[in-house]
C-alpha cells in the first residue's frame, strides 16, 4: 500500500488513492473516488462517491465532500466546511443523479465552517473566510467573507491580502511576487 489509512478509516472498493496520502480516524472514502498524491484527509471526513481530489489537497477534520465536487491541486479545506450537491433537497424526493458540479481550482483555501452551495466554482488561489456561505462563482485570487459571502479584496498565492497601488499593482509581502488588477481580475505578473 503506497498510502496510509488509519485502522478506523473505511475505504470502499474502486477508489484510486495516490502515493503518500494519509487518511485519518473515522473517515469514509466512498466508491470510485480519485485522491491524488500527498493528500491529507483528516478525522471524520466523508469523501462521497466519484469525488476527485488533486495532489496535495489538505482536508481538515469533519469535512463533507459530496458527489459532484472536484478539487484541483493544492486546495485547502478548513475544519467542518461543507459542500452541497443539490440546490433544492427534499427527504421525500430522490434527486440522485441530479447533482450539481462544483470545482475548487488550484491553490484555493476554504475556511472553517464555510458552506459552498453547489454549482458554483471557486477560482485559483481564492480565499473563502471562516463561516462564509458561497452562493455564486468566485474569481481567482478573490477574498470572500460573510453570509451570503461577499468579496472584500484579493489574496496572493501565499495567502496575504493584496493592496493595489494607483496603477493596479500589488506585491505579496512574503513571496515578493507582483500582481496586477485590471477589469476586476487579478493575474500574477
Amino acid at each position: 500500500m503506497s498510502f496510509y489509512a488509519h485502522e478506523t478509516a473505511v475505504i470502499d472498493q474502486g477508489c484510486e488513492i495516490g502515493e503518500g496520502t494519509k487518511i485519518w480516524h473515522f473517515s469514509h472514502v466512498m466508491p470510485n473516488c480519485k485522491i491524488g498524491l500527498q493528500c491529507n484527509i483528516g478525522q471524520n471526513v466523508v469523501v462521497s462517491q466519484d469525488v476527485i481530489l488533486g495532489n496535495n489537497v489538505k482536508v481538515q477534520n469533519n469535512v463533507s465532500i459530496y458527489s459532484g465536487v472536484t478539487c484541483e491541486d493544492d486546495v485547502f479545506l478548513g475544519p467542518s466546511m461543507v459542500f452541497t450537491n443539490v440546490t433544492n433537497p427534499r427527504s421525500g424526493v430522490n434527486r440522485r443523479g441530479q447533482y450539481s458540479k462544483t470545482t475548487v481550482k488550484k491553490g484555493a483555501s476554504i475556511g472553517a465552517n464555510a458552506t459552498i452551495i453547489c454549482g458554483h466554482d471557486i477560482g485559483e488561489y481564492a480565499f473563502i473566510g471562516a463561516g462564509a456561505v458561497v452562493t455564486k462563482d468566485v474569481a481567482s485570487y478573490a477574498l470572500l467573507v460573510g453570509n451570503p459571502a461577499r468579496q472584500i479584496g484579493w489574496m496572493s498565492e501565499y495567502g496575504h491580502r493584496l493592496e493595489f497601488d494607483a496603477s493596479g499593482i500589488a506585491q505579496c509581502p512574503e513571496s515578493k511576487k507582483k500582481y496586477q488588477l485590471m477589469n476586476n481580475k487579478v493575474k500574477k505578473l
